[in-house]
């Protein structure tokens, strides 16, 4: 395809590429964020602890610790609209095969398999939507991209905290193998197939993700992702237990925390039409860190129980928390898709940061976990959450436009 026909396709095709990968970004999210509202009722039936609990929201985060420069390369060699494909079958099976669970043991094999399924989904949606949207759409799709974490969270939360009030759980993970299915048709219909592929095969790919993985610039992004994902990951996904703990019953915690989620998705759409208008990368990170450290020593440092509707000042802080924490994935994922050094790897550039990132994503809940545990109550969340966002806006020093080489396009 010569360059001008590309530029046709992309024109044509675009919008519609960008949204049918958008949506199959939230179809993946969602099998996260089911569990939350279901933890409570999976505890009860099969016994869980509190932190078997913070390892069973946390292991579908695993793959993409391990996987995500295996994915990128997979990638590279049968296409990423194969792979997306692939992805989206993956949780399909894996929701299924948690349905059948009756142990601990099974249904944490089941989430791994969801972790491999949402991993091999979502690596490669960066690069599709850079491929195939209007460069004068790229800022606003990329953020629309990054609100699939917290479109899911709203989506997700609502609909098992209703479900949940008149089916099990079980069936909530059979509905979500069925949702699984559902972009399938739609990715095949709008999204270009992949290109044939080039010469060199498996060997010219692992030179490109070499290439990525030696660089610098790549791994600081990722580190600060993860400064960021171990922060929400944690908070929101144990918010249901914790607005359970307070008295809150039925479909109360599961409302409130699919708000806080929604907020996430809010946030990331105000973010990418900043940077549409030229807002400094630099400038948005360090902005959502400190915004992060001062809500999160709000939400859980202050007694709210001894204030006037404290319940409802507790919820706007940790909404705030997560609608300004936003502003860390959009702002990093419009900076992955020009990451890839020369020679480099797209994928391979978002599979590595994705790597990184879960990290935070597998272990933020443990450390939560952990800390309740050892004192008593969520009270002692801050310290994490404040270590973690000094952190960040340490790294995010290193990361500028000016600083990586970036142009971000304005309009």
């Amino acid at each position: 395809m010569t360059t001008t026909q590309a530029r046709l396709q992309k024109t044509r095709g675009g919008n519609a590429a960008w949204i049918v990968v958008v949506i199959a970004g939230i179809s993946a999210a969602l099998h996260i964020w089911k569990l939350p509202a279901a933890l409570p009722l999976i505890q009860e039936s099969l016994g869980f602890s509190l932190l078997t609990a913070g390892v069973l929201l946390g292991i579908v985060q695993l793959a993409g610790i391990v996987g995500g420069l295996a994915v990128s390369l997979l990638a590279e060699v049968i296409g990423p609209r194969r792979t997306l494909l692939l992805g989206l079958l993956l949780l399909s099976a894996g929701s299924a095969f948690g349905a059948l669970s009756t142990g601990a043991g099974m249904l944490l094999a089941s989430r791994a398999v969801e972790g491999v399924g949402f991993i091999v989904a979502t690596v490669v949606g960066p690069g599709l939507i850079r491929s195939h949207t209007p460069a004068r759409r790229v800022n606003l799709a990329v953020g629309c991209w990054s609100a699939y974490q917290g479109t899911a969270t709203l989506v997700g939360l609502l609909a098992s905290a209703f479900l949940l009030q008149v089916a099990s759980w079980q069936s909530l993970w059979w509905m979500m193998a069925a949702v699984s299915l559902l972009p399938i048709p739609l990715v095949l219909r709008f999204v270009p197939a992949d290109p044939a592929a080039g010469t060199g095969g498996a060997r010219t790919a692992m030179a490109r993700i070499g290439i990525t993985a030696r660089s610098g610039r790549v791994w600081i992004a990722g580190i600060v992702f993860g400064c960021y994902t171990i922060q929400w990951m944690a908070v929101v996904g144990f918010l249901p237990t914790v607005y359970a703990q307070s008295g809150i019953s039925g479909v109360g915690p599961g409302v409130l925390t699919g708000v806080v989620g929604g907020m996430n998705a809010v946030g990331a759409l105000a973010t990418g039409y900043l940077l549409q208008r030229g807002a400094p990368a630099r400038l948005l990170l360090n902005l959502a860190f400190m915004s992060m450290g001062v809500t999160s020593v709000l939400t859980f440092a202050v007694d709210w129980s001894q204030v006037p509707h404290g319940m409802a000042w507790q919820v706007a802080c940790v909404a705030l928390f997560s609608l300004t924490g936003a502003m860390v994935p959009t702002t990093l994922t419009r900076m992955a898709v020009d990451l890839a050094p020369e020679g480099g790897s797209a994928p391979a550039a978002m599979g590595l940061m994705q790597q990184i990132f879960n990290i935070g994503n597998f272990t933020g809940p443990m450390i939560v976990a952990w800390l309740a545990t050892t004192t008593g109550g969520w009270s002692s969340t801050w310290w994490m959450t404040c270590g973690f966002a000094a952190l960040g806006i340490l790294l995010s020093l290193a990361l500028s436009e000016r600083r990586l080489g970036l142009r971000f396009s304005h309009r």
